[in-house]
């Protein structure tokens, strides 16, 4: 009962079914069978007639008399219906009202003196047998019908609400909104065309975002290489150092930023790539830079990924433990249809308060720590960006007893042999 859609079902429902419950009410009233008073005036002024005709000679009717009363079960409420009509028309007269066993007509039977009895039918008014049974699938049919419209109006109703929900799931690593056709009902057509239209917004404003951070990572290599020419000239060795240090931690900005904004705005082609492998090149390269890595046996398997860009991105979290944890320990699992990298590491760990922070651009948990391991602060951010682009997923969390895990998962293309 919590959807829209189940509402509005429900609402349907229940208006069509309590208008036609009282349609057939006011049905049922209008043409109820006349009243036993009504029915048995008729018939008492036919006893009457009948009695006065035989009174003035007139020939008999052998299927009318007979020497007995009719036979069956009395019925006493209809007997005083009878004699009431009887006193209304004419004369009181001694009457008995009789029903066959088994039947639903009624016999009147009327003493005629030396004659015998006049016996006569009484017509039935009543609904006709099985009456429940027509009301009950009458009923039925009412709320299948009704039922089925609620369900094909509520969901018409509703659609445009699907649409976004479809949009909503349609978002892409990039943040963008694939297009969605514009076909259906005009509220269909119209919910796609604002989807549409905001995409192409979204898409416009996060190019020239993009544009104006590549620019400005470009246009500052100018200044800053200027500047690096001019502090060679500086003759104080401290003053010099210093100053070329601080140049260098611009430019490594700039140079980050350039890659982030190619990993946002660009990739290389998929292909299947065995991810065991590289991740043992890595830290075979890592360990002839002088960083402590260590890894498991890791199982034979594929992904399909971009190979420059995946390697960017793992290296940058396997160098990330091995120079803020002193050290890194590399594991892999197979998780169901996922291949799951583990990065241990035993450093300092990140206060939980700032963990959902670790993946902004030029976020640092410690700002005096620039000054030990410089850096842009964007290598979790562009590695985060790769692996979800190639339908992953990334999550770092404190270690009991100290140190990071760094999660990644990535989907698998297959086992590989060999």
């Amino acid at each position: 009962m919590n959807s829209l859609q189940t509402r509005i079902a429900v609402l349907l429902i229940v208006s069509i079914f309590s208008v036609v419950m009282l349609a057939t009410f006011t049905a049922t009233r209008v043409m109820q069978p006349p009243s036993p008073r009504a029915t048995m005036e008729p018939v008492a002024r036919q006893i009457h007639m009948t009695l006065a005709l035989m009174g003035h000679g007139q020939p008999q009717d052998r299927d009318t008399l007979h020497p007995e009363a009719a036979q069956g079960v009395p019925d006493p409420r209809m007997t005083d219906f009878l004699r009431r009509a009887l006193m209304y028309t004419g004369e009181p007269l001694e009457v008995q009202v009789t029903r066959r066993e088994g039947q639903e007509s009624l016999t009147a039977s009327v003493p005629a003196g030396d004659d015998g009895w006049l016996v006569m039918e009484i017509p039935d008014l009543s609904p006709p047998p099985g009456r429940w049974k027509v009301l009950a699938l009458w009923l039925t049919l009412i709320a299948i019908g009704s039922a089925a419209i609620a369900i094909h109006v509520s969901r018409r109703l509703t659609r445009p609400l699907h649409l976004l929900e479809g949009a909503a799931d349609r978002i892409g690593p990039d943040g963008l909104i694939g297009h969605i056709p514009e076909a259906g009902t005009a509220e269909v057509r119209a919910a796609a065309k604002a989807l549409n239209r905001l995409s192409a917004q979204l898409r416009h404003a996060m190019e020239s975002r993009m544009r104006l951070v590549a620019a400005a990572g470009h246009d500052l290599r100018t200044p800053m290489t200027r500047m690096r020419l001019r502090a060679e000239f500086i003759e104080d060795d401290t003053d010099r150092a210093k100053w070329l240090a601080d140049l260098e931690e611009l430019d490594l900005i700039a140079d980050s930023a350039i890659r982030l904004v190619r990993e946002e705005i660009g990739a290389d082609g998929l292909e299947q790539v065995r991810l065991d492998r590289m991740l043992g090149e890595i830290s075979d390269e890592l360990r002839m830079l002088g960083h402590q890595v260590t890894r498991s046996v890791l199982p034979p398997v594929s992904v399909t990924v971009g190979p420059m860009a995946l390697k960017r991105a793992l290296r940058n979290l396997i160098a990330n433990a091995a120079t803020h944890g002193g050290g890194a320990e590399l594991a892999m699992t197979i998780e169901g249809q996922d291949a799951v990298v583990r990065i241990l590491d035993r450093g300092q760990g990140i206060p939980e308060d700032l963990l959902d922070r670790v993946f902004e651009p030029f976020f640092r948990v410690d700002q005096a720590r620039r000054k030990v391991f410089p850096g842009a602060g964007l290598g979790l951010a562009i590695a985060r960006e790769i692996i979800e682009r190639f339908g992953g997923h990334i999550l770092i969390r404190n270690r009991q007893g100290g140190g990071l895990e760094q999660v990644c998962r990535l989907p698998c293309a297959g086992m590989a042999l060999g």
